[in-house]
């Protein structure tokens, strides 16, 4: 039973990253940079999954927070373009939340299990559904160091393991960098 009620919360999970990358590069990709230069050529998201190396596409950094505090942040990515027809199936996608209600996330280490409110998950779609990997497992262990954190944007590094809780299969995330601006479409 536990199994179950922890799969339906993956999923919602899911749903609502989706949801979000979904809005928000629907609602930024319009936008455009009038001086004529690429804004975000400094911007990345990049890991090594299981030894394959990825620049991720359509990245986003979003946060909120109650008194100009960040008490909670998203950082998403998908491995390959969004797909521009309908019906064409979503890349495999990876990214990190941390939740800190109340509080303030600030420069620092995050560790999961430790934080409590801290998940990060990569999902691949198959024509059968999909395929979530995520930090639920206690012995997992993913990181996430924060250089800087501030309304202009995101700096840090992490690194870790996500778990496919059906099959116990495991992904190994190294050399995670990323350096994003706050709400803007990076690598579209």
């Amino acid at each position: 039973m536990k199994s179950a009620l922890l799969k339906r919360k993956v999923a919602s999970l899911i749903k609502q990253l989706f949801g979000i990358l979904v809005l928000t590069f629907l609602f930024f990709a319009c936008s455009s940079d009038d001086g004529g230069s690429d804004k975000t050529s400094d911007y990345y998201f990049k890991a090594s999954l299981d030894g394959k190396k990825i620049n991720f596409y359509n990245v986003n950094f979003q946060g909120g927070g109650n008194d100009n505090r960040f008490e909670h942040i998203v950082v998403a990515g998908f491995e390959a373009p969004y797909p521009t027809k309908i019906g064409e199936q979503l890349p495999p996608s990876l990214d990190f939340e941390i939740w800190r209600t109340g509080g303030d996330i600030k420069a620092g280490t995050y560790t999961t299990p430790q934080e409590p409110e801290m998940i990060a998950r990569y999902a691949v779609q198959t024509a059968n559904g999909t395929v979530v990997y995520n930090t639920s497992a206690a012995d997992d262990i993913f990181t996430v160091k924060i250089e800087s954190i501030s309304k202009n944007g995101i700096k840090g590094t992490f690194s870790g393991k996500v778990r496919n809780l059906d099959s116990g299969k495991a992904i190994e995330i190294k050399e995670g960098t990323f350096n994003l601006p706050y709400e803007e479409i990076v690598n579209p």
